[in-house]
């Protein structure tokens, strides 16, 4: 298991392909952080597919429709852009034109994707578990997708 330092910022994703976790960074986006948090200990994200998956970019997720155009119920999020690289196992929130309409959908990046910098919310990384991340099946939109089995703030989990 992971070496997590910070349980109450720690993200744990049971996916189709394995266990994934993610260090989130509430020094960057804490609204982001704040309300993936929430949605996760709702039980938002259980069974949400991963719908668009590119190879050698990244795979997105957290619609509850599975088609890319759903979100949660609570309003869209302001934007926190930081100077943060998208790069490998990086995880963004992915957003419509508007830069304040990301809401429960995120990516994680497969490889470097820098020119996404400064334009999407950095909320965290994976610090484990990113070669179950490139197992995702790929395809926009992807047939017979993998999914997000279960995804719980590490705090939480006895």
């Amino acid at each position: 298991m992971a070496d997590i330092k910070d349980p109450e910022n720690t993200l744990l994703i049971e996916t189709t392909k394995g266990p994934v976790v993610i260090a989130m960074r509430p020094d960057l986006a804490p609204n982001h952080v704040a309300h993936i948090k929430k949605l996760a200990r709702e039980g938002f994200y259980d069974g949400i597919v991963f719908h668009r998956v590119i190879d050698g970019f990244m795979a997105q997720t957290g619609d509850p429709t599975g088609t890319g155009t759903g979100s949660s119920k609570y309003p869209n999020l302001k934007q926190e852009f930081s100077a943060e690289p998208h790069v490998r196992g990086v995880a963004s929130m992915a957003r419509s034109q508007n830069p304040d309409s990301a809401n429960s959908q995120f990516f994680i990046v497969f490889g470097d994707a820098r020119f996404l910098d400064k334009q999407y919310t950095v909320w965290g990384k994976v610090i484990e578990g990113m070669e179950n991340v490139d197992k995702i099946k790929r395809g926009e939109p992807v047939r017979d997708p993998d999914k997000m089995v279960s995804v719980k703030v590490a705090a939480d989990v006895k």
